[in-house]
């Protein structure tokens, strides 16, 4: 372990072999960090709040929070969980493998979150957000929870496995994206989409199946993108997908 001078770590605190925390950073008590992780300077770890239930942050092993990021405790996030700088996270997130949030992105808690989940940078993931794996959400989008603002009513969105958000896209509240779907960029998007299907506009619109669009390369289709994005993604995971193709 290694724990720069300033750092100030909590001896009720739970940090793992191999664990490193950078300068400034402070490491509160409900907090527990697994081995091989790296915490960089000037972080909170395990804020509280009366939202938690008093329950623990736990970090993953080989994750890397990147510096000025503040977690507050009552979430976990299994092993290889990768930030950005500056991300805030909130309360009862319960997140998978391999997630990683962008930097200035905000996770405002009470949410699922799948394995392989790729948040670009200044992402808002609003409460109540359920989503699955290997779903790739871009910068500046926006999940939203409240039907008619301001209230205590939350909806949800829902985002399902290998579904692409792209840029700009605010997904209104109660929202459910569904398998594989494609949601263009700068396209505001309620109710329950298709999977594979296309929407794009503001009201968004079905527009096609994914499978009309084509490589640049004009190599065959970009959707499903898993049959030709593999970068980050294990082998066996890998060959789990294309022999279901």
């Amino acid at each position: 372990m290694s724990i720069h001078p300033t750092a100030i770590v909590s001896n009720k605190a739970i940090v793992g072999a191999n664990v490193k925390i950078g300068a400034y950073t402070i490491i509160y008590d409900n907090v527990e960090i697994a081995e091989n992780t790296v915490i960089e300077a000037f972080c909170e770890i395990g804020v509280s709040n009366h939202l938690s239930g008093g329950e623990i942050l736990y970090i993953g092993s080989n994750s890397h929070i990147r510096s000025h990021s503040i977690f507050y405790e009552g979430s976990v996030f299994l092993e290889s969980l990768v930030t950005g700088h500056r991300v805030t996270v909130r309360e009862k997130i319960k997140a998978g493998k391999n997630l990683q949030i962008g930097t200035l992105s905000d996770l405002q808690g009470h949410c699922e979150i799948g394995d392989y989940v790729r948040f670009h940078s200044n992402v808002h993931i609003g409460q109540k957000s359920k989503i699955g794996n290997y779903v790739w959400i871009f910068p500046y989008v926006v999940l939203t929870n409240d039907p008619h603002p301001p209230s205590d009513t939350l909806l949800g969105v829902t985002v399902k496995d290998f579904a692409v958000i792209a840029t700009m896209s605010v997904i209104l509240p109660g929202a459910i994206i569904s398998r594989g779907c494609l949601v263009g960029a700068h396209s505001s998007i309620k109710g329950i989409t298709e999977e594979d299907m296309i929407y794009a506009g503001s009201p968004a619109k079905k527009i096609c199946s994914t499978a009309k669009i084509k490589l640049h390369d004009k190599s065959g289709s970009a959707y499903p993108w898993r049959k030709h994005f593999h970068r980050g993604y294990p082998e066996e995971l890998v060959k789990q997908w294309m022999s279901e193709l």
